[in-house]
């Protein structure tokens, strides 16, 4: 892999392929070898959290013998998504605790990223950015010598992520959603870019839902020369020129080498990126449920709209085997009161769609 810019605030340079550390072994022998083969591959940037089980332990393991000199190194925490003490208050104390804390899991003196974690809306931005808060607590500690770069990941509303940009000096790298079938930050990645800040997706196989086979997809696939739906989804992540790398859940060995192999091929085309991007819109457009939530909440307390979710996955795009495995059992408790369906803005027929859904998925 040849390695690129990521981003002008930086001056780092990253592959188009990176490892996220959410799905490592179990067994740390195995993640420590797992962990090196993704290093000594090109996975050179490595996002990590604090509350992502013993990532942070079992990566302390893997950067001895000369790995940590190799690597740009990333960790997260936020209070809003987990407090690790109840003194977690999003102050500029608190956020330094949590970087020591995880220097210490680490066994590492410094970071080269810390991130704010997650920001999913403006009280959240408020907390992090205000004085004394946590952009103030990351910047304490690169003064210290602590952490040398400061990021943020979010899952806010495009348009609101664009708004805060511009006024964002601090930010110099922003972690985002963006695959085939989510395709809505792609203007912030733009902006970000633009900005020169290191731009990174996360879930570019739609948190492995494009591993799975699909006869839908491969059709799609197979019109612009992807060997597989998951060749598809990470060739079409990597022909975005506003995205410096993707983040590769590393789990094996295989999920490096594949991940590779597809950034290696061509990129698609204009041309062939349209056809996809209007291939899923047409895909998108199959009259169904539009988790409006105006039939929540269900008096039996089932979620109808993750339910509908996985219908409309397996029926439309073809993800059978996910669907099976991701169904909770919920269907049964449906009482049949009819509420849903008096409130239904797409008038679907929710109750015989639960009684087959729990036919087919609990089998």
């Amino acid at each position: 892999m040849k390695k690129i810019p990521f981003g002008s605030r930086s001056g780092l340079e990253v592959n188009p392929v990176s490892m996220g550390a959410m799905r490592f072994p179990d067994d740390v022998i195995e993640s420590v070898d797992t962990i090196r083969h993704a290093i000594d591959n090109g996975l050179i940037y490595i996002d990590t959290c604090r509350c992502y089980g013993e990532s942070e332990f079992k990566l302390g393991k893997a950067l001895k013998d000369g790995y940590r000199e190799k690597v740009i190194l990333s960790t997260k925490s936020s209070p809003w998504n987990g407090k690790i003490q109840e003194s977690d208050d999003g102050s500029a104390d608190s956020i330094l605790r949590r970087i020591e804390e995880s220097l210490v899991r680490l066994d590492v003196d410094y970071l080269d990223f810390y991130q704010v974690w997650s920001v999913f809306n403006e009280e959240n931005w408020k907390m992090a950015t205000r004085k004394g808060g946590m952009v103030d607590g990351i910047r304490k500690a690169r003064d210290m010598g602590l952490v040398k770069h400061i990021g943020m990941t979010s899952h806010q509303k495009p348009e609101d992520i664009i708004k805060y940009l511009p006024e964002a000096d601090w930010v110099e790298s922003i972690l985002l959603t963006y695959n085939l079938m989510n395709q809505s930050y792609a203007p912030v990645l733009a902006k970000a870019h633009e900005l020169g800040i290191g731009t990174i997706v996360m879930n570019p196989c739609g948190g492995g839902k494009f591993a799975e086979n699909s006869d839908v997809l491969m059709k799609i696939a197979e019109e612009v020369n992807a060997v597989s739906v998951a060749d598809l989804a990470i060739r079409y992540v990597n022909s975005n020129p506003n995205i410096d790398t993707m983040i590769c859940g590393v789990a094996k060995r295989q999920d490096v080498n594949d991940t590779i192999a597809s950034v290696e091929r061509e990129k698609f085309t204009a041309e062939q990126t349209d056809f996809i991007s209007e291939s899923f819109e047409a895909l998108s457009k199959e009259k169904f449920c539009t988790a409006c939530n105006y039939c929540m909440p269900c008096p039996a307390g089932i979620n109808i709209p993750n339910l509908l979710n996985l219908v409309y996955e397996d029926r439309v795009l073809g993800f059978s085997e996910s669907a099976k495995k991701r169904y909770n059992g919920d269907a049964e408790k449906c009482t049949e009161c009819g509420q849903c369906e008096t409130k239904c803005t797409q008038q679907i027929k929710i109750i015989e769609e639960l009684k087959n859904a729990h036919k087919k998925y609990s089998k």
